[in-house]
């Protein structure tokens, strides 16, 4: 079977069954895409042991959110972490920048849950 490709009407390659999708901004195969179009995640900062919760309710179109910062561990400990903690709050949520972020104001439910799993936890903010 042949290869497919498919050109725009500019005639620059945006997509091909043999590399997938293609970078934007350097045309080259997302997965060797190096520009500032790729998704990358941030570089971690240096935590001081303290995992801090906070409700936050700017940019995000007057919706509230919680948001946990300094948790240790890699980006798969914290999926693992935002899981348990929507299953226990019963709401949606993400992890997004060393950020986990769970939907509405749930920073009481999540600081008696990181605190019974052995975490020093400080609510943030206001």
């Amino acid at each position: 079977m042949p290869r497919m490709k498919k050109k725009s009407d500019a005639g620059r390659l945006v997509w091909s069954s043999e590399h997938g999708r293609i970078c934007s901004t350097c045309r080259k195969p997302q997965a060797q895409c190096r520009c500032a179009g790729a998704k990358k995640l941030a570089p971690r900062q240096e935590s001081d042991g303290i995992v801090r919760v906070r409700r936050e309710k700017k940019g995000r179109g007057g919706k509230v959110a919680t948001t946990i910062t300094g948790l240790p561990g890699d980006e798969a400990a914290l999926k693992a972490i935002a899981k348990k903690l929507k299953q226990r709050c019963g709401v949606g949520g993400s992890v997004k920048d060393w950020v986990v972020v769970i939907q509405g104001d749930r920073v009481d439910d999540v600081v008696a849950a990181l605190s019974a799993d052995g975490h020093t936890v400080k609510k943030a903010g206001g």
